[in-house]
């Protein structure tokens, strides 16, 4: 039986999402739990990978088991008392034999927040930025990615991906309270893909690049040509989509 694990996570204190050798994982620590809660050795394939620091507010991986869970919310339950207080698991769904959480995903959504003055409550959730910005070149900009399929420019360099093309559905900067917040919604994401968008689109903010010339980066095709990855810290996965075909069980499934 397959199933799909919801979760949410700060990426502070680990090395990213993938299971490493000597390296602390949020994928480590949940196979973790399953294995020890489960009687049985379970490993789980992510949505996707997040880098060291990098938060999710809601990510989905998958794993088998010979035996049918009697209760997934005890389950639940029992995983979130088990697990550190930096995971939380937010519900175990029953999904189709070939439901894959990496490859069946619809979209997926990123937010990057930044404060522009220092406020020792968002330490390890926001970046500090302070110099004047002009969002609303910042915008234009980014409206420049919604036209474009080829992200190269912006993928880091060494990867075994076998295209660039990606579809970006949204994407924009909007003040909230304190906050500045860039949204991006497309159909994959290449390694460090939203950093570098983002340090490019700041750059655009505090005038040390155009419009044009995030045009020229896009059609460049060249990571050297667009700005500097902004800091993991900032940067949330926010949301994965699935079409409701895949899940196995009756309506009460929290579909997304």
């Amino acid at each position: 039986m397959r199933y799909f694990i919801e979760l949410a996570y700060s990426g502070t204190a680990y090395h990213g999402w993938q299971r490493q050798p000597n390296a602390l994982s949020v994928q480590e620590f949940i196979e973790n739990a399953l294995t020890t809660l489960l009687g049985e050795t379970t490993s789980i394939v992510g949505a996707g990978r997040t880098d060291t620091g990098v938060h999710a507010r809601q990510m989905f991986a998958h794993f088998d088991l010979v035996a049918t869970i009697t209760s997934t919310n005890d389950l639940v339950y029992r995983l979130n008392s088990f697990l550190p207080k930096d995971i939380s698991i937010h519900a175990v769904h029953g999904v189709i034999d070939s439901a894959h959480a990496r490859f069946d995903a619809i979209s997926r959504s990123y937010q990057y927040q930044l404060i522009q003055h220092k406020n020792p409550f968002l330490t390890d959730q926001a970046y500090c930025f302070t110099a004047p910005l002009d969002v609303a070149a910042m915008n234009q900009a980014a409206q420049l990615l919604l036209n474009h399929r080829n992200f190269k420019c912006f993928s880091r360099s060494k990867t075994d991906v076998k295209t660039y093309d990606c579809v970006v559905r949204e994407a924009y900067w909007e003040a909230q309270g304190s906050m500045l917040v860039f949204h991006i919604t497309a159909d994959r994401f290449l390694r460090n893909m939203v950093r570098a968008i983002v340090g490019t689109l700041l750059d655009v903010g505090v005038g040390k690049s155009s419009i044009d010339a995030v045009q020229h980066i896009l059609d460049s095709q060249d990571r050297t040509t667009a700005g500097s990855s902004a800091p993991a810290h900032g940067l949330f996965l926010t949301n994965i989509s699935y079409p409701n075909t895949i899940f196995d069980l009756d309506g009460t499934q929290n579909k997304k």
